[in-house]
């Protein structure tokens, strides 16, 4: 049954991929593929590293576990995951941008079929990685208009500044959070940032005196903060 699944997700997401998915205009991807590609930059976020899908060949870098990854779908609306967590990444790690990659149609004919073709990507070499690893792909989102929102989506993810001396601010035990994507008690919402990732909702309300706030994640991941510090993690 599984199979039968998986081999109609291929068919239905094959046919949507069949012509070009840019909206960047031609002579800004020239002029992004110039400034990004070579650039060295900083994971502002912890990531897992998973297989890249159907592609044996690459690896992909998410914010979030293999189960909440949804660049992929079943036909009933399933997110595929991309595989098991191979390792973790910690915020701060130096990366550097090999090939920024557009979803034209030619690029999209040389992707493996079960990965997220439709949308750009970023192939990034990961400080203290093996010579020979994989490249460590990036995925961008979909409908990126112009080299603005492209390069507001890059900034996203990768800080061209060093966030050395931010992480050092932390204690020892909220750094060790960060870099195993756990989250701890007291811990900052800039530091919960970096652990877990931008949450989908952030849900406001007044508790006393305390501003509380609840962010959730896919799957209904949730953490309560009071006053900007973690105070709760519903279900650890």
């Amino acid at each position: 049954m599984k199979t039968r699944l998986a081999a109609v997700a291929l068919c239905a997401f094959a046919s949507a991929c069949t012509s070009t998915q840019v909206l960047v205009p031609p002579e800004q991807r020239a002029a992004l593929k110039r400034e990004l590609e070579g650039q060295d930059r900083f994971l502002k976020l912890s990531f897992y590293a998973t297989p890249f899908f159907g592609d044996a060949t690459k690896r992909l870098l998410t914010p979030v576990p293999p189960e909440q990854v949804r660049l992929l779908e079943q036909p009933d609306g399933t997110p595929i995951s991309p595989g098991e967590v191979e390792s973790v990444f910690a915020a701060g790690t130096m990366v550097r941008i090999k090939v920024l990659e557009f979803p034209t149609a030619l690029a999209q004919t040389e992707r493996v079929m079960l990965t997220p073709r439709s949308q750009p990507w970023l192939y990034l070499d990961v400080a203290g990685t093996a010579k020979d690893a994989p490249p460590y792909v990036l995925v961008l989102r979909q409908a990126i208009k112009d080299d603005r929102e492209l390069d507001a989506e890059v900034d996203r993810w990768l800080s061209r500044e060093d966030p050395r001396r931010k992480l050092q601010s932390f204690s020892e035990a909220i750094q060790t959070a960060i870099a195993g994507k756990k989250v701890v008690l007291d811990m900052p919402a800039d530091a919960l940032e970096m652990a877990w990732g931008y949450p989908d909702r952030r849900v406001y309300a007044v508790e006393g005196e305390k501003k509380k706030e609840t962010w959730i994640w896919p799957g209904q991941k949730q953490v309560v903060l009071l006053d900007g510090r973690v105070a709760e993690v519903p279900g650890q």
